[in-house]
């Protein structure tokens, strides 16, 4: 008798090893699964307008001019008479447009108007860094199918800001559908379609030459035009444009 409970009670503890083991293992596998959701969750671009502002008629939009400088062993000053010459900008492509343009999105009502720059210039450009939060300007958007109307699809009011780059990802969320290319500030005004993109270039270089918050903290390496990645988008019917 006494035998036999003690293989009873040996089969039992065998039992709560057993158990134990496989609880740990469960409860490890879905931390990790938990993880694993988190990090896809942080890396996926927001989706949708239920968030999106509105004032009137206007849909609002943030964006950004991510810009770096190049370095110059002999013109280290931020202030001096070459920080334009060094001044580059960062376009992206999409691929219902045949030109670059800035990155930009919706503004959403969980987030302030610079935190919306940063995290359009973060989904569609892969950049982070330090943004101005004196805004270049505010511009209107609207596409040209909306001229004569005051209806929320195609009218937008934007707000740019300047993005000093000091982190350039290999990989970013809206990669598939956003090309990134680094110009000279100069030769950013030949590629912007629209009055507003030039003029919010105008802004940023007063805001590099005068203004007073700007830093030149360490740059990340500039690509060599070779290592761009591009979108190479379909054809586009002339006239088809949209602003915003």
């Amino acid at each position: 008798m006494s035998w036999s409970c003690s293989w009873i009670s040996l089969l039992e503890v065998l039992v709560e090893i057993r158990n134990t083991f496989f609880s740990s293992k469960e409860k490890m596998a879905s931390s990790s699964a938990a993880e694993t959701v988190a990090v896809e969750t942080m890396a996926c671009a927001r989706q949708g307008r239920h968030r999106q502002r509105y004032e009137g008629c206007y849909r609002l939009v943030s964006g950004c001019i991510p810009y770096m400088l190049k370095e110059d062993e002999e013109s280290s000053c931020l202030k001096d008479d070459h920080v334009l010459d060094r001044l580059q900008v960062l376009m992206i492509s999409t691929p219902k447009r045949s030109d670059l343009i800035f990155p930009k999105g919706g503004w959403e009502d969980d987030e302030s108007v610079d935190e919306a720059a940063c995290r359009e210039a973060f989904e569609e450009a892969g950049v982070k860094g330090n943004i101005n939060v004196v805004p270049l300007g505010e511009w209107i958007f609207k596409s040209k199918s909306k001229q004569g109307s005051c209806g929320l699809e195609g009218a937008c009011k934007g707000f740019m800001f300047a993005l000093q780059v000091t982190e350039l990802l290999e990989s970013w969320p809206e990669q598939i559908t956003h090309g990134r290319r680094w110009v000279p500030v100069e030769e950013a005004y030949s590629l912007s379609r629209y009055d507003w993109m030039r003029e919010a270039l105008d802004k940023l270089k007063e805001q590099m030459l005068f203004g007073s918050s700007f830093g030149v903290p360490p740059s990340p390496e500039l690509p060599e035009s070779s290592n761009l990645y591009m979108v190479v988008p379909p054809s586009v019917p002339h006239g088809a444009v949209a602003f915003c």
